[in-house]
């Protein structure tokens, strides 16, 4: 397979990732204008500029797309969350700001969470989720209290460990009923709720991880 001038990527790769954003851009776009159950290949291939054998060369159906533009977003985003920790009720300013981002972000995309998160939504989606903030929380309150290494890609799988599973779900909870409701509240007043119940469970479990 040929390969561009200045990278190890192979050109055939690069065009696979630039189809692939190509048609998340475009149902991010369409779903803001039309519920998901109503947006069809044919009009994400359309926006996309591409055809619609070629939207089928990487996904199954609109559904499939959706589920992995949803995904590739929060796994962004959950990078980017604050470390929970004894210092939760208390915490620093950028904490605040990386929950506000959080929030922000959803509600940029509000019409694609929306459809995935709320009750006709995606299980698969809600999963990864659940995953991805109980293992970032299971890792930073374990690596804080001196017990975990620190460790490069996706988060593997972990204990059953309740503080960062309760984590998950109420974070799962608080944002999808969010959407829901249609962001009432702007990400600033959404993060400045949230903290302190993150604070409260973290303030009484200061101790060793379990």
């Amino acid at each position: 397979m040929a390969t561009t001038k200045n990278s190890n990527i192979p050109s055939g790769d690069r065009r696979v990732r630039r189809t692939q954003t190509a048609l998340a851009r475009a149902l991010i776009q369409l779903v803001e204008e039309h519920d998901l159950s109503r947006i069809t290949v044919a009009d994400v291939a359309e926006r996309a500029e591409v055809s619609r054998s070629t939207f089928y060369d990487h996904y199954r159906d609109v559904h499939e797309l959706a589920e992995a533009a949803c995904t590739a977003m929060i796994d962004g985003l959950i990078g980017s969350l604050p470390s929970p920790g004894p210092e939760s009720a208390n915490p620093a300013p950028e904490a605040t700001r990386s929950l506000e981002a959080f929030f922000a972000s959803l509600a940029e995309h509000a019409g694609l969470y929306r459809a995935l998160l709320g009750p006709q939504g995606s299980a698969r989606v809600v999963d990864h989720i659940r995953r991805r903030i109980a293992a970032t929380v299971y890792d930073r309150l374990h690596q804080a209290a001196g017990g975990l290494p620190e460790h490069a890609g996706p988060a593997p799988e972990i204990p059953h460990d309740v503080p960062a599973a309760f984590t998950a779900g109420a974070l799962i909870g608080v944002a999808a009923d969010w959407l829901q409701r249609g962001c009432p509240r702007s990400p600033a007043e959404m993060a400045a709720l949230t903290w302190p119940l993150f604070g409260a469970l973290y303030h009484l479990n200061a101790g060793t991880p379990a």
